[in-house]
């Protein structure tokens, strides 16, 4: 049996998809589940559900809840962390509206441009911390992150600690889900009457699943890159083994030019399909901020929101609450998707074999012309000896070069934020695709670390 300890437990969504994967997983019984959340509410709501889980879903976990990580660590195989610095909408917007001020209209602002250093160096603190406590408690344990900006997370514990990092992401379904949209007569897909893209708008999160639940099993995708900012190398059909990236270039053309025009225009350009969908492809493109030609209303970029999902967060909490506290059935539990947790510590701890379409891992050469020991986006497999990459080979080098620009500012961000060094900071914002003035790169920068200076104080030596 194993040890494993969540950080950021207390998340709605987290809580809900890969607490109850964890206890529903026959091979995982009797293992021990160490739940960790600063926020003593939301633990607690949290907790008494997994209790609940673990009695009527006969898991046998030895379950615990603690307020702070250290009391967690001790022995523990699997640290799986979703930490956010909160509040996370408030602070979101605040990086978006601030950057404004200074002229510049970053498209997204949560893992690239001005607002992927301010998220960035906000997480990164209390990240190492962590790592540094792992370190000392439990050195040979992986640490499975969810934190975005996923990137410049994992860059920092592999490069500042001596942790092994992997990162998980959800994104390669954006993927799927318009490859389903544009094969669906081919394939025979349904497409849901009201689905308008892959665009992160809570609405349209039903009918976007619809499509992806309905293309997965027709079609293997391999995709390699970065986090949100990765390629389709190849499109087969499960049935058949037909290469069908033919047919996409052909029909992804004939859809409405409405449907994720950015992706389109990209894959028009440079010949290879990008994999997240418009919402996360602009955060890192250098012709998305132009206050001239306003590329944003042109490609049709909509904002995260804000107030929306707070409020979503609240009432998902509320739900579980009700859980926890018998009033609603865990019924809807039953299905929940870790989003690769439970596969990385089943088969790890099992010796299993399971192949995954897509983790964030130090890159070793699995991508050749991308920089060694940067993390990239790829396949792996996942068995007794641990995760490993699958090799992708080198990315069409105009495509690679778009790659390693957001590579370079990640680790300046990651430096800058690990030593507290204003001249590595204002590099990042000076190498940001965002940023067009040197003048407007320093004030931005000036701007988020008086901002958020209770949150940086390592800036403020």
């Amino acid at each position: 049996m194993t040890i494993i300890t969540v950080i950021g437990a207390g998340s709605a969504s987290f809580g809900e998809n890969t607490l109850s994967a964890l206890l529903r997983s026959r091979k995982l019984k009797g293992s021990t589940l160490r739940l960790v959340d600063r926020n003593a509410q939301s633990l607690d709501i949290v907790h008494r559900l997994a209790n609940r889980l673990n009695k009527e879903w006969d898991a046998e976990f030895t379950i615990s809840k603690h307020t702070h990580h250290r009391d967690a660590l001790e022995g523990t195989k699997f640290v799986v962390s979703a930490i956010e610095v909160g509040p996370r909408e408030e602070l979101w917007k605040s990086d978006y509206e601030l950057t404004l001020k200074h002229g510049v209209h970053q498209p997204y602002g949560e893992n690239g441009g001005p607002g992927g250093f301010a998220h960035a160096a906000r997480n990164i603190g209390p990240v190492m911390e962590i790592s540094h406590d792992m370190e000392q408690a439990c050195p040979d344990a992986w640490f499975i992150n969810f934190t975005n900006p996923m990137v410049r997370i994992c860059d920092a514990v592999n490069r500042y600690s001596k942790i092994k990092v992997v990162g998980l992401c959800h994104q390669i379904y954006a993927g799927y889900g318009m490859v389903g949209v544009a094969l669906a007569k081919d394939l025979g897909i349904e497409i849901p009457d009201g689905l308008e893209g892959m665009h992160a708008d809570v609405m349209q999160h039903p009918l976007q699943h619809l499509v992806k639940q309905q293309t997965v099993p027709l079609v293997d995708i391999r995709a390699a890159g970065t986090n949100h900012f990765s390629w389709l190398l190849s499109i087969h059909d499960r049935r058949t083994g037909e290469d069908l990236y033919p047919l996409l270039r052909e029909r992804f053309f004939e859809l409405d030019p409405g449907f994720e025009p950015l992706t389109r225009r990209v894959f028009q350009d440079f010949g290879l399909f990008p994999i997240p969908g418009d919402t996360h492809l602009c955060e890192y493109l250098p012709w998305m901020s132009d206050p001239v030609t306003k590329p944003w209303e042109k490609f049709n970029i909509r904002l995260y929101g804000w107030e929306a999902m707070a409020g979503l967060r609240d009432f998902s909490l509320d739900r579980l609450n009700d859980m926890a506290n018998g009033i609603l059935t865990i019924e809807s539990l039953i299905d929940t998707d870790s989003e690769g947790a439970l596969e990385m510590i089943e088969n790890v701890t099992c010796a299993g074999t399971h192949y995954h379409l897509a983790a964030n891992l130090p890159n070793e050469g699995q991508i050749s012309n991308l920089p060694s020991g940067s993390i990239v986006e790829t396949p792996v497999i996942v068995d007794g000896a641990g995760i490993h990459p699958v090799h992708a080979g080198a990315l069409p080098e105009s495509i690679a070069e778009l790659n390693r620009r957001e590579l370079m500012v990640s680790q300046l961000c990651v430096d800058a934020a690990i030593e507290g060094s204003y001249e590595k900071a204002l590099q990042c914002m000076l190498l940001d695709p965002m940023i067009r003035d040197m003048h407007t790169a320093k004030n931005v920068l000036d701007d988020y670390l008086e901002t958020y200076k209770d949150y940086l104080p390592q800036f403020c030596k």
